[in-house]
C-alpha cells in the first residue's frame, strides 16, 4: 500500500474552477475515467474560481484500477499532471498495466 498523498504538480485546464495559474487549488482531486482512459472527475467547467487560495491538490482517490500507479485505489506516482486528452481534463501521468 502507498505511504504517501500524491500531489498534483500542474493543471494545464485553464476553464476548470480549480485551476489558478496552472495550479490545482481544489483539496484533493478524484481520478476517475474509462478503461483504459483516466480523467480528472473533479474538473469543474466554469469561469467561477473554486477551491482553497493556498493549498495545492493531491490526489484523494484513484479509480483507474488498471494504471500502473494505482495501489488500493490510491495512486503512488510521484506526482501527476492534468490537462487536455481525450477529455477536456485528463490524468496525463496515466500509464496503463
Amino acid at each position: 500500500m502507498t505511504l504517501h498523498v500524491t500531489e498534483v504538480s500542474t493543471c494545464s485546464v485553464d476553464n476548470c474552477a480549480f485551476n489558478h495559474e496552472h495550479e490545482c487549488n481544489a483539496y484533493a482531486i478524484t481520478v476517475a475515467g474509462t478503461a483504459d482512459h483516466a480523467s480528472c472527475g473533479t474538473f469543474i467547467d466554469t469561469s467561477a474560481l473554486g477551491g482553497l487560495p493556498k493549498v495545492l491538490a493531491h490526489v484523494g482517490a484513484c479509480q483507474r484500477g488498471e494504471c500502473l500507479h494505482n495501489d488500493h485505489l490510491m495512486c503512488n506516482a510521484h506526482d501527476v499532471r492534468v490537462g487536455p486528452g481525450a477529455d477536456a481534463a485528463d490524468c496525463l501521468s496515466y500509464e496503463h498495466r
